[in-house]
């Protein structure tokens, strides 16, 4: 069982600040910006690759719940990043589907050539 299930089994806490029947909210324990918050479904999915067409609609209800703790944290007007790793060479660390909301912040990345 990854960290996440444990998380939404409620085996280990979390700061969270959003849930529902489908859907779990928390915030991130290594923020890499002041507002850094995990939406994961509480539905195991190991990652977007695993994803179905009858996930289409609960992964859209990720991303508008995103749209409204960004207005609620107070970062929409600013901006903010929505990211989902995907893999080993996507970043993904943890084998469970999660949306990062991530901002507070200026968010700039540095895009380098392949070669």
């Amino acid at each position: 069982m990854d960290i996440f299930c444990k998380i939404i089994n409620k085996e280990i806490p979390a700061e969270v600040v959003y849930e529902d029947k489908e859907i779990l909210a928390f915030r991130d324990i290594h923020p890499v910006a002041p507002v850094h918050v995990l939406i994961i479904p509480k539905k195991h999915i190991e990652s977007a690759n695993e994803l179905s067409d009858g996930d289409a609609q609960l992964i859209g209800k990720m991303v508008v719940l995103a749209k409204k703790i960004a207005q609620d944290l107070q970062i929409s007007e600013k901006g903010y990043k929505l990211l989902i790793r995907t893999g080993k060479d996507g970043g993904q660390e943890v084998p469970h589907l999660h949306l990062h909301l991530i901002g507070g912040a200026e968010l700039y990345e540095e895009i380098r050539p392949i070669n």
